[in-house]
């Protein structure tokens, strides 16, 4: 459960961020951390494919939202 609960925590966070307008780099430091412990969550509750494929989709998104931050 201390991973669910490092989820939860870490989306109010990057919510309050949000809502302060913090900069997008911010808010992708904190998304990637996101990922990180999403997929501490899924193996740990043995999650199996479908949260796997989400979580990739997810790490694909952020990869492509950095180069996009980047560029500007």
């Amino acid at each position: 459960m201390d991973e669910a609960r490092a989820v939860l925590e870490r989306l109010r966070r990057i919510e309050a961020l949000d809502r302060r307008q913090a900069p997008a780099a911010t808010l992708l430091s904190e998304l990637r951390a996101l990922v990180a412990e999403a997929e501490a969550w899924a193996h740990a509750d043995r999650a199996g494919d479908e949260a796997e494929q989400a979580l990739e989709r997810c790490r694909v998104a952020l990869d492509v939202e950095a180069r996009e931050v980047a560029i500007m």
